[in-house]
C-alpha cells in the first residue's frame, strides 16, 4: 500500500471536456460485438418442424392421373378443386403439406403442372390428393 499512498485517497478524476457516459450507453456500444451473432436464429431454424413428403402408392398415383385427365376435359368450365400438395422447404430437408382451393386455369402438360387462376402453379409430382366437383 505504501507505493500508492500519494493517490489512494484522491477523488476519481472527472473528464473536463465531455460529460461522463451512462452505464447503459457504455454497454450499448458493445452490443454489436456479440460473440454468438446468429446463434439464436440458427437454433430456431433447427427447431422449426418440417414434414417429409409422403410416398404415394400406385393406386393413388393412378387416381390422381385420372382426376387430372377429367380436369383437362372440363378445363373450359373453370373447375374448382381442393388440391393437397407438398411444398418443399427452401432451407432444410422436408417441407409442408398444403391444401389449396381454387379454380384451375390450365394444365401445363409441357411443364407438367397445374395452374390455378390467380394462385399457385403446382408440379404434378407434388400433388398428394385432388378433391372437388370434377
Amino acid at each position: 500500500m505504501s507505493d500508492y499512498s500519494d493517490i489512494i485517497n484522491l477523488p476519481h478524476p472527472e473528464p473536463k471536456k465531455h460529460p461522463r457516459m451512462s452505464r447503459e450507453s457504455r454497454a450499448a456500444q458493445f452490443g454489436a460485438f456479440r460473440a454468438l451473432t446468429g446463434h439464436e436464429e440458427a437454433i430456431s431454424e433447427t427447431a422449426r418442424h418440417t414434414d417429409l413428403k409422403p410416398e404415394l402408392n400406385e393406386n393413388k398415383i393412378e387416381q390422381i392421373n385420372l382426376q387430372l385427365n377429367m380436369i383437362n376435359e372440363k378445363i373450359n368450365n373453370n373447375p374448382k378443386v381442393n388440391l393437397t400438395y407438398f411444398l418443399p422447404d427452401e432451407r432444410k430437408n422436408g417441407g409442408e403439406i398444403i391444401t389449396y382451393c381454387g379454380t384451375v386455369g390450365k394444365l401445363d402438360l409441357y411443364q407438367k403442372s397445374i395452374v390455378f387462376v390467380g394462385g399457385p402453379t403446382i408440379p404434378f409430382e407434388m400433388i398428394l390428393d385432388i378433391d372437388g366437383a370434377i
